[in-house]
């Protein structure tokens, strides 16, 4: 399934904090971080213990949190170089800055005025007149076949000609790759070592070298990815420098204009707004999770790779996950991870609790049977790809209609089998699932087996 059609089993995250904005504290690690003893910097170390058993549940590899400058808790191993999947492009990001700074960049060139093809099929005229900018932004209405992407993004991609340049966004491999292409023919170097040279040694990035990147190359296009393996404790420091807009102690390493601009949203998706190679908060899901303050940005990739800043609060969250397909570490298990980071430290307006732990009145056997049988369950008004409609047919079957067209995604069955309710669809993933319910009248709350709040949404008759 691509991301707009799976955010109704995945996405419920952010919007966060304190609701004046804090100056980020003049701190900064020296050689090495150097923990600080949470409880005296305000946090409750008993919270942060249930924090990291989550993650621990959850499979993550690394996780340092930082706030003020501070490291208040690491857990995992922090040192181990591995893949940051497209986190990688939020690296690029703050590169393309530096040379549009030097002017070795116009953001507003063609990519045909770069003399940007593909092979066959071809660029057309018009896919030609995108901008540099566009592809920074995700939308250069160039649907040509692209490398290092994921089945879902491939699945997800439009037709060719089917929109404008500059018109509609699409998380498209195609736009990034192409982007380091531009680069690295603008200041003539490779990313991997511009990025030792720019930014890992002015911060002093304890573990990278530019032979912990690589080039994927094949016959799909002609512009390879540029995948980066990074520690926990590096990807920690560049988040911090983004933090403090750019600038590492007395020196500014990225231009902090270029900072602000390329960290808010100039595109809305399931999965939060999208400025230049990163992610903006709030999200809005199908279920409450985390509420994350206004400015809140972050880095993501596949297999749990995220670095999350927050500068109302001083703060950045590194998560690092460990790359295995269906894993545990997604965008969603993180953001509970996020929720119970911000518990311990006591940072206000975060959302409730959304586990089955704190649920109340869990419904089951008869009960259940009876609230469920030939109802519709409606959600996801506000999310891309909204509202949904999961109807629970009497005879057992099930369907699940898309959209204010209710356009038909798919169909299945579904069962009560010990007090849970179980549902088996033919093509969304997983195929089978049992879930856990409280409801309250018409609303109801399903939670997923490990005990995360899937969906909220209404009971009603169709």
């Amino acid at each position: 399934m691509n991301l707009r059609t799976s955010t109704y089993l995945t996405v419920a995250l952010f919007g966060l904090f304190h609701p004046q904005a804090v100056t980020a504290t003049e701190r900064f690690p020296g050689a090495s971080w150097e923990q600080t003893e949470p409880e005296g910097a305000g946090w409750s170390k008993q919270k942060l213990n249930k924090a990291e058993n989550w993650a621990r549940q959850i499979g993550s590899t690394a996780v340092m949190v930082v706030h003020h400058g501070a490291l208040i808790a690491a857990w995992g191993d922090s040192a181990a170089k591995t893949e940051l999947a497209s986190v990688r492009k939020s690296l690029l990001s703050a590169l393309i800055g530096n040379a549009v700074e030097r002017r070795e960049i116009d953001l507003q060139q063609t990519i045909g005025s770069l003399g940007i093809d593909d092979n066959e099929p071809s660029l057309s005229a018009e896919e030609k007149t995108a901008t540099v900018r566009d592809l920074l932004q995700a939308r250069s209405g160039v649907y040509h076949a692209a490398l290092y992407e994921t089945r879902g993004m491939a699945a997800a991609r439009p037709a060719r000609h089917s929109h404008k340049p500059g018109t509609f966004w699409y998380y498209n491999n195609w736009d990034f790759n192409t982007l380091g292409t531009i680069y690295e023919r603008a200041v003539r170097s490779s990313i991997f070592d511009a990025f030792e040279r720019e930014i890992a040694k002015p911060i002093g990035m304890q573990d990278y070298r530019p032979s912990d990147g690589q080039y994927v190359t094949g016959a799909a296009s002609v512009y390879p990815a540029y995948p980066f393996k990074m520690s926990a404790r590096d990807l920690a420091r560049f988040a911090l420098l983004y933090l403090h807009k750019g600038r590492w102690q007395d020196r500014q390493i990225v231009p902090a204009p270029w900072v602000d601009e390329s960290t808010k949203a100039y595109s809305r998706s399931g999965s939060g707004g999208y400025g230049y190679l990163w992610w903006t908060g709030p999200i809005n899901g199908v279920a409450p999770s985390v509420n994350l303050p206004d400015g809140t940005f972050f880095a993501a990739g596949s297999g749990g790779q995220f670095a999350f800043v927050i500068p109302v609060h001083d703060l950045i969250v590194v998560h690092r996950g460990p790359h295995i397909e269906g894993g545990l570490t997604n965008l969603r298990t993180v953001a509970r991870l996020l929720w119970l980071i911000l518990d311990a430290g006591t940072f206000p307006d975060i959302g409730p609790d959304a586990s089955l732990q704190a649920a109340q009145s869990v419904a089951t056997g008869e009960a259940l049977t009876q609230a469920l049988t030939g109802k519709t369950l409606l959600y996801g008004d506000d999310t891309t790809g909204g509202p949904y409609r999961f109807r629970i047919n009497t005879d057992g079957s099930t369907a699940l209609l898309l959209g204010h067209e209710s356009t038909e995604f798919d169909t299945g069955t579904w069962s009560i089998r010990d007090g849970k309710f179980c549902r088996e669809w033919k093509k969304i993933e997983p195929r089978q699932m049992c879930v856990s319910a409280t409801i309250n009248g018409s609303t109801i709350q399903l939670f997923d087996p490990i005990g995360l709040m899937l969906i909220e949404g209404r009971l009603a008759e169709e």
